[in-house]
């Protein structure tokens, strides 16, 4: 054990290292993949000389999410006190479906999901979980869903057409879990959205008033904390009011930009919050714990037992059911995403989360700031939003960020609205800092005067 924690060690060093001196690791090529690299699995050992030598190799190849030039996904950066909860959890080893073999981890877990359902003003009959990502946390809240308003569903199967609603930009997830679910993608409401890319309430009253006289059952709606694209918020409280003139639930995914409830400066993004019957979270976006420490909390625990418990008498071997995290989870074995969020948390507290926060919508003001005094530039996107749409001249989004990325200057995505394709930075790399956001459009303007486009 001792020499391979030195290892690990001289492996982090190197990968500080490279993330510093090759912050963009050159891509390779899918078609040599396994000729660049020794990824073969042999009847042999490999010689810890070797080992090592590959080890540094597959490092110096992958993609640097916590280099100041990862702008590319929804999350990236690194934060100490989150990595110790992660790697302590990593050796603890512990499952988290019952209190016997997780011990005190249970506590962590639940001290999180009780202050969340706290903050955002659920009442005590609240609870959550921890979920596989954001699309399992929406999957999860659109079972609760399915439960509540067709409790034969369970056993019986979907014998009615049930119909759920969401945005026309919101996360992909929502029609593969209506295919999950039985409900069927067909069977999902695209609603429309403004300029901002805001979901319509007056068009899902629409879209909800006509299912209903089809004979159709209305029974979810999913509302979006920060769009994938744009960034976008939800107007939380309009759609709650349709939510209850017609009896849906209302799911809030807040998985991209939920984290705005630790800010008191941007929480009014979210307000009607407290009106939601379930609201997801990703902290290893936000927050920038490592991957993955995504949440679900609901207004009501039942729902979370009607859909996800199941006695295992060869488990459950604890009598207090509240601790025995399986009976309302997704999964049955569990590894503790809590611990790392907890040792974030309890290390800066609510007020380090919040400046967490905080200093990623400081930093979007700034790219906009850059792009609108800057006539090469035409800016897409809105203010309150970490997600910054640009083009740069005349250069396809598309043809731009594909060619940084192979040329190993910057990892940055694109993105596309109404049919307008765009350039979408995000800027919630925790490591990020105002010298980066102007470095990062430099590298684009020197490139561009490099490149033959």
């Amino acid at each position: 054990m001792t020499n391979d924690l030195k290892l690990f060690t001289e492996l982090v060093e190197f990968l500080i290292s490279e993330e510093k001196n090759n912050p963009v690791a050159t891509p390779i090529d899918t078609q040599l993949l396994y000729k660049t690299l020794d990824l073969e699995l042999n009847d042999e050992p490999s010689i810890d000389a070797n080992f090592k030598s590959t080890l540094k190799d597959i490092i110096k190849s992958t993609p640097k999410t916590a280099s100041t030039s990862f702008f590319n996904q929804l999350f990236g950066g690194r934060i100490n006190r989150a990595i110790l909860g992660d790697l302590l959890a990593v050796m603890l080893n512990n499952s988290m479906y019952t209190y016997k073999v997780a011990g005190p981890q249970v506590g962590i877990e639940k001290t999180i999901l009780h202050k969340i359902c706290d903050i955002i003003g659920y009442p005590k009959t609240a609870d959550g979980t921890f979920a596989p990502g954001g699309s399992m946390s929406n999957y999860m809240a659109v079972l609760m869903a399915r439960d509540k308003y067709n409790p034969s569903a369970r056993n019986e199967g979907i014998t009615n057409k049930m119909i759920l609603y969401t945005s026309e930009v919101s996360h992909y997830s929502i029609a593969k879990n209506a295919s999950f679910i039985g409900v069927g993608r067909h069977q999902v409401r695209a609603i429309k959205t403004n300029d901002k890319g805001q979901m319509l309430a007056e068009d899902l009253d629409i879209q909800i008033i006509k299912d209903i006289e089809q004979g159709h059952q209305p029974f979810f709606v999913n509302a979006t904390a920060g769009t994938t694209v744009l960034g976008a918020f939800d107007n939380v409280k309009s759609i709650s009011n349709v939510c209850k003139k017609h009896d849906i639930w209302l799911h809030l995914d807040g998985a991209y930009c939920g984290s705005v409830i630790f800010s008191n400066q941007y929480k009014y993004l979210v307000n009607g919050i407290e009106h939601t019957d379930s609201f997801s979270v990703n902290a290893h976006k936000m927050l920038g714990t490592p991957l993955s420490c995504s949440i679900i909390v609901t207004q009501n625990k039942t729902h979370l037992y009607q859909s996800f418990a199941n006695d295992a008498e060869y488990l459950y071997q604890t009598n207090d059911d509240d601790f025995n995290l399986g009976k309302t989870s997704l999964q049955c074995g569990r590894r503790n995403d809590a611990l790392k969020l907890w040792t974030l948390w309890k290390s800066v507290g609510s007020n380090g989360l919040e400046s967490i926060v905080d200093q990623q919508f400081n930093l979007a003001q700034i790219a906009r700031n850059y792009i609108s005094n800057h006539p090469d530039y035409t800016l897409y996107s809105y203010e309150d939003s970490i997600s910054v749409c640009f083009n740069y001249k005349a250069i396809p989004a598309n043809k731009l960020c594909t060619a940084l990325y192979e040329d190993a200057q910057l990892m940055v995505g694109f993105g596309n609205f109404r049919g307008q394709e765009f350039v979408r930075m995000v800027t919630i790399n925790t490591l990020l800092k105002e010298k980066d956001i102007l470095n990062f459009f430099k590298t684009i303007e020197d490139f561009a005067i490099s490149t033959d486009f």
